[in-house]
């Protein structure tokens, strides 16, 4: 932690960076995002189990971008994620210095893209072994119940959006469920509609999701809406053995053809 700290003051301090992407107690305890451009200030970073939020989806923020050239703390979540945004050409590399973080807390030594994408490339990049538990249950059920089991669940959403402003991976400035000329996705919360927006979502991160969870983390009213698109993680791994944000330079999976893809899904 005091390694962290004292990385952070050097950057701003020497004026490498203007901003410090990381973590702070708020009022409450609860670790909220910080955004530190003083060094007197760095003292308030911390980083401990609560600090779980991937930061990355502060990188394509306008009001962050404006505050200049960043240095962000990083956990293998946040640093796939920065790898799929630069794949994607939504940051440069050369525009953020990565603070890594060790799962044990230690400041990782990230020097360049290459660095990260060797620390990367030997990780456990699997879901998060209490998501991988939950869907081999959910596997186990026939596709009725599966059917059955997720209308249960959409239908609790209120189309809040929460999962998609969690999401690193869902930058767009303006998303289809907002586009009303013609109206792609009804507006009002119902079980059919609910159902569209998550499917559409799911699908739009079929092999781009890093599996960091946050969209089922913030969901206010509870729905493991984290586990449709870890599915399609599973499914893409199995099919094209790709894991999202690996890579400077990731193709798109489903819009990437290979001579040796499988082609088990053509019936």
């Amino acid at each position: 932690m005091n390694n962290l700290i004292a990385r952070a003051k050097e950057l701003l301090e020497n004026k490498i960076v203007q901003v410090i992407v990381g973590y702070e107690a708020g009022p409450t305890g609860v670790a909220r995002p910080a955004f530190i451009t003083n060094p007197a200030k760095a003292d308030l970073l911390i980083y401990d189990e609560r600090c779980v939020q991937n930061l990355a989806v502060y990188l394509t923020k306008p009001e962050v971008r404006n505050l200049g050239k960043m240095a962000i703390v990083a956990t293998l979540p946040v640093m796939r994620s920065i790898m799929m945004l630069i794949s994607e050409q939504q940051i440069f590399a050369d525009n953020i210095i990565v603070l890594g973080v060790s799962s044990d807390g230690s400041l990782l030594d990230i020097a360049d893209i290459k660095v990260m994408q060797a620390y990367i490339e030997k990780s456990d990049l699997g879901n998060p072994v209490k998501d991988r538990a939950l869907l081999v249950e959910l596997n186990k059920l026939s596709k009725e119940e599966r059917f059955a089991y997720w209308q249960k669940e959409l239908s609790k959403c209120i189309k809040c959006y929460a999962c998609r402003q969690a999401c690193p991976l869902c930058y767009c400035t303006r998303c289809t469920v907002e586009v009303n000329q013609p109206q792609w996705i009804p507006v009002q919360s119902n079980t059919h509609g609910n159902m569209e927006w998550h499917i559409l979502r799911a699908m739009h991160l079929a092999g781009r999701c890093i599996s960091c969870g946050e969209c089922g983390r913030a969901c206010p009213v509870g729905i493991p809406c984290h586990l449709l698109t870890m599915q399609l993680a599973d499914e893409v791994h199995n099919y094209f053995k790709v894991y999202a944000g690996t890579s400077e330079k990731m193709s798109s999976v489903l819009s990437t053809f290979e001579p040796n893809d499988k082609e088990s899904f053509i019936i």
